[in-house]
């Protein structure tokens, strides 16, 4: 049973989630590592409905608010120097990667 390092890029913007995991399918196919991924996991849907009148008078007329967090896992295989090519990896602001090892 080969180890490897699971990478957990979670964010609320679809658009930074795939630049990362683009660099670090550069990362993979530079080195030759084994990599699986990027899995894409169920999309948290925040929702926020509040009333647009200040006071309760009027119409009851509502705002509905929806925040999504996307999530991706990556599973590379254990190698120093991608691990170390992977730390470097150009991280944008709202963006949060996990890595673990796992056997």
């Amino acid at each position: 049973m080969a180890q490897k390092a699971r990478i957990k890029i979670i964010s609320t913007d679809i658009t930074k989630i795939n630049q990362v995991c683009d660099y670090i399918k550069d990362i993979s196919t530079k080195t030759g590592v084994n990599m699986r991924g990027p899995i894409p996991l169920p999309t948290k849907k925040l929702k926020v409905s509040t009333r647009k009148g200040p006071d309760g008078g009027g119409t009851s007329t509502w705002e509905r608010f929806e925040m999504r967090v996307h999530k991706r896992v990556i599973d590379l295989g254990l190698d120093e120097r991608a691990l170390r090519l992977v730390m470097r990896v150009p991280i944008p602001e709202g963006l949060n990667i996990e890595i673990e090892m796992i056997d």
